[in-house]
């Protein structure tokens, strides 16, 4: 868990890193997120933040309700909406705030949002956006959707940022959550599921189930991270597979709700 944690406070310095001295210009740039800008970025971090925070500290509910209190008539009047809309509103009606009050706001949430998960046991099991999950699961999909939104800034802002070791527990989180994707996408594993990729410095990332594999991913750690965040296509990179779920877990691995 402390690993963990501190690869996330190393994400936040990172992103945190990316904002410092930002103009009117820079905080309005287009993001890799259709329709976003910079800020509008940073307001969904601050906000999933926030219910992160409450889900850590049981309050789950009253922070989600507090959030969408302005998009309630409009999730209302949007039958089957789904996860990614209701975040999409919760920016659309929040925006409009200057970039350094948008920074100010992300820059507490994510520091209140460590010392929670820090105090917390990490094994209670929490309620989060798609049901429940343990405190350390919970940590591990801050870091992952830090890191994703990190890189969309940084692509706003025409940099390019080195992969690090911390992807490590994106791509465990990737692997781990294989069955939810599977049922997310309406689809049955035939069996378990390994992979065998590299991390950055060229070292092993091996998650290997308790029983034998029936198909295994292999290739570059980062490059799969890129396509369970959605920020890669599984043949824009050299991610190959082997066994019967090989093409379904590239199509439908997933680090998010």
């Amino acid at each position: 868990m402390d690993a963990i944690v501190a690869a996330l406070v190393a994400q936040q310095t990172e992103l945190a890193g990316l904002l410092a001295g930002l103009d009117e210009d820079g905080w309005a740039r287009p993001s890799r997120c259709d329709g976003w800008s910079v800020a509008d970025v940073v307001l969904h971090l601050a906000q999933t933040n926030e219910m992160a925070i409450g889900s850590a500290t049981g309050r789950y509910a009253e922070v989600l309700a507090e959030l969408t209190v302005d998009v309630r008539a409009s999730a209302d009047a949007a039958p089957g909406a789904t996860i990614d809309d209701g975040a999409a509103l919760m920016v659309e009606h929040q925006r409009g705030e200057p970039g350094p009050v948008v920074s100010a706001r992300w820059r507490a949430s994510a520091d209140t949002l460590v010392e929670r998960l820090q105090a917390a046991d990490p094994h209670r099991r929490v309620t989060w956006v798609a049901g429940q999950l343990s405190v350390h699961t919970l940590t591990t999909t801050r870091l992952a959707e830090t890191w994703i939104h990190t890189g969309d800034v940084a692509d706003a802002l025409g940099t390019t940022l080195a992969p690090t070791d911390r992807l490590r527990h994106v791509a465990r989180l990737a692997w781990r959550t294989l069955p939810y994707a599977f049922a997310r996408g309406g689809r049955e594993l035939h069996g378990p599921v390994a992979f065998d990729l590299r991390g950055p410095d060229g070292d092993s990332w091996d998650f290997v189930p308790d029983t034998d594999p029936v198909t295994t991913i292999h290739g570059d750690g980062y490059e799969l991270c890129l396509v369970a965040g959605q920020r890669a296509r599984p043949e824009e990179t050299g991610l190959r597979g082997e066994g019967p779920d090989a093409d379904a877990v590239l199509e439908l691995v997933r680090t998010y709700a």
